[in-house]
């Protein structure tokens, strides 16, 4: 016996439209409570030097300086990634996303350097308050931006097997909302943090 027209049940999509993106952003406030914090206890304890080394003795300004310049071209060449994948040009994205990864990935290699450096002069994050929280605050941001290179990879894997799909479309949108946002901490980390540190 056959149901009537009226009896049957038509299964809608429960997912709402850019849902994922909404998700997302409230992501990115938690994320702002997290670098919020850190930048709290830096204003707290960046100045307790206990008699150890300072910003000024400590900080090497155009390194930093260089390794910003990184971080905000590889925002850049994210912006052109995403231009591409709005032409649907998967060849063309994939060139800009590497050349994103491969700027990130140099970023975290001049910020392991700085540390290892600091940690050979016996500026360790153990030295002082100081210095505690200056290493939690980098650091915290350094691990974002390799999770975001590593997000990145496996993406350019997605796109190369299945191509721009929707799903895929979405996925870079979110990446990208996650770059930008790194490249706004970091100025706050540059200039709180670098520049004013090295005032008298």
């Amino acid at each position: 016996m056959s149901a009537s027209p009226s009896a049957r049940f038509y299964v809608n999509e429960h997912h709402p439209e850019n849902g994922t993106l909404l998700g997302f952003w409230l992501y990115l406030m938690s994320d702002c409570l997290v670098f919020a914090s850190l930048f709290a206890t830096y204003a707290v304890l960046g100045r307790n030097y206990a008699g150890g080394p300072t910003g000024a003795e400590l900080f090497d300004l155009p390194l930093v300086a260089l390794n910003t310049s990184l971080l905000l071209l590889s925002s850049i060449t994210y912006g052109f990634a995403m231009l591409e994948m709005q032409k649907k040009n998967v060849r063309s994205t994939l060139i800009w996303l590497a050349i994103t990864g491969v700027l990130g990935a140099c970023f975290i290699g001049f910020e392991l350097y700085e540390f290892v450096h600091l940690i050979h002069e016996g500026a360790g994050p153990q030295r002082s308050g100081f210095l505690t929280s200056f290493f939690a605050l980098v650091a915290t941001h350094g691990l974002h931006v390799t999770f975001g290179i590593v997000w990145l990879v496996t993406l350019m894997f997605q796109v190369g097997r299945h191509g721009l799909t929707t799903e895929n479309n979405r996925r870079l949108m979110c990446l990208s909302m996650f770059w930008h946002f790194l490249d706004v901490v970091w100025i706050g980390v540059f200039t709180f943090v670098y520049l004013m540190g090295v005032l008298p």
